[in-house]
């Protein structure tokens, strides 16, 4: 049995409206350290470039080869920006004929791509170019295409380099 409790035993939390909560001061631009020397527009225009090209060439760490951003994934990606379409001055990557690239553990490469018309007129010799190209890189088993048409090739499916290259941006 327990022994009985003195109210002095409890000790009471404060009512809200005795909490004193103090706000930390707000933040000012004026506050903000200001730079020994400005910089020109030129200057932090070449600091900003140099930042985003160093951040675009650094590789992802730790990716097997065959993930996307893995050397032998890049590999063939990169062998598909050389196939272009004979009758658009675009690589087939940019595009957007390239739906899918699966590179298997056994360095198996499956390419998903598709056509811009089914009455194209390298439908029956594209594909074959592609797994020659693919099948030719250093460390690729083998190589397969696969053609569909579901979805159907649009234009919303080229990159940004491909519309500004055809005068559509």
């Amino acid at each position: 049995m327990e022994e009985p409790r003195d109210e002095k035993d409890f000790i009471a939390a404060p009512s809200p409206a005795e909490q004193v909560v103090e706000k930390p001061p707000r933040a000012r631009v004026s506050d903000a350290p200001l730079p020994e020397e400005q910089e020109s527009a030129g200057e932090k225009l070449e600091r900003k470039r140099d930042y985003l090209e160093g951040f675009l060439a650094k590789k992802p760490e730790n990716v097997a080869p065959g993930e996307p951003g893995g050397e032998l994934h890049q590999a063939v990606i990169d062998a598909l920006k050389e196939i272009y379409d004979p009758e658009i001055p675009v690589n087939i990557y940019d595009l957007g004929l390239i739906y899918n690239v699966e590179v298997a553990e056994d360095a198996d490469v499956v390419v998903t791509m598709t056509l811009t018309t089914p009455h194209c007129p390298v439908a029956e010799t594209m594909p074959g170019e592609i797994e020659l190209r693919v099948g030719s890189i250093p460390g690729v088993r083998d190589a397969e295409v696969v053609v569909t048409w579901d979805p159907p090739w649009d234009p919303s499916k080229m990159s940004d380099e491909a519309r500004l290259e055809l005068g559509m941006l």
